[in-house]
């Protein structure tokens, strides 16, 4: 399971823009997720197998460093 963890300086729209470009979620889906994430201080993104959960964490941490936000992934057993 990818988990995306809240902080208080990545923007909700990239957090959005990134569950639909690495996880293929609609933008209402990806949208109920992010606002899941920031109430609850975290939240799962989707469950994979390990090699392509660590891949998509990866994704997000490389997408995020090039925007230069501090946006965290983890990657949790389902």
């Amino acid at each position: 399971t990818v988990v995306l963890f809240n902080d208080d300086f990545t923007t909700m729209e990239f957090v959005v823009e990134t569950l639909v470009q690495v996880f293929h979620l609609t933008v209402s889906e990806a949208t109920k997720v992010m606002l899941a994430i920031h109430k609850q201080g975290k939240g799962r993104v989707g469950n994979y197998t390990y090699d392509i959960a660590e891949t998509k964490a990866r994704q997000v941490q490389q997408i995020a460093r090039q925007r230069q936000f501090p946006l965290r992934t983890s990657i949790e057993k389902a």
